[in-house]
């Protein structure tokens, strides 16, 4: 299995995700919307929290020939169901991605359609998957994280996607605010700045 996916048109150094880190998290969903074929009705609906990947892998799917809808759970109700209706007629496959799941759908033909689509959803980072984000994270910032960094932060890091995602930035921004590289001192101040002080964090 590999732990990454590379997005088409990536610009390195842009400091924008360009791949799918790959983990416990979100390895089943992705190989369920790798292979639309077997979706019920040849529609899925992708959930997840904030800065989970979920537009990442929209992105990644579209260039499979499947129809993308990002902020489903935000559209016109009776807009989605018509949406719908013309992915069955054409045969194409639909991915919906929403940000909690299930969403509250108040008209009865799209709640029906919807309950029979596949239902798929990120979890929580581990421990091997939080390493792999950071590295991956710190590779499009173009930042050099010293050695033992990941011994140091993976145990301290919190288990959510944007909080790790706001603790690199941090350690980046500090990093070209002092002129310093990345070492223990800056990776300790990153955390009390994301998290909080070590001694409430461990409360």
């Amino acid at each position: 299995m590999p732990t990454q996916i590379a997005l088409p048109l990536a610009l390195p150094g842009s400091g924008e995700a360009t791949r799918i880190v790959l983990g416990n998290a979100n390895v089943a969903a992705f190989e369920a919307i790798a292979n639309p074929q077997a979706w019920p009705f040849r529609t899925a609906v992708l959930a997840g929290p904030a800065r989970s990947g979920k537009s990442l892998l929209g992105k990644w799917v579209a260039g499979q020939g499947v129809a993308v809808i990002d902020g489903a759970d935000q559209w016109d109700e009776a807009a989605l169901f018509h949406r719908w209706n013309r992915a069955q007629e054409s045969g194409e496959p639909l991915l919906l991605i929403a940000d909690r799941q299930p969403w509250a759908i108040v008209l009865p033909d799209l709640r029906s359609r919807l309950a029979g689509s596949l239902q798929l959803e990120i979890g929580v980072p581990d421990d091997e998957m939080v390493a792999r984000l950071i590295e991956a994270i710190a590779e499009q910032r173009g930042l050099v994280l010293g050695e033992g960094a990941l011994d140091y932060l993976v145990p301290r890091a919190e288990r959510s996607f944007a909080e790790i995602e706001r603790l690199v930035l941090a350690i980046d921004r500090l990093s070209l605010e002092r002129k310093q590289p990345a070492t223990m001192s800056l990776w300790r101040d990153a955390l009390e700045a994301t998290q909080g002080p070590e001694q409430a964090r461990l409360l």
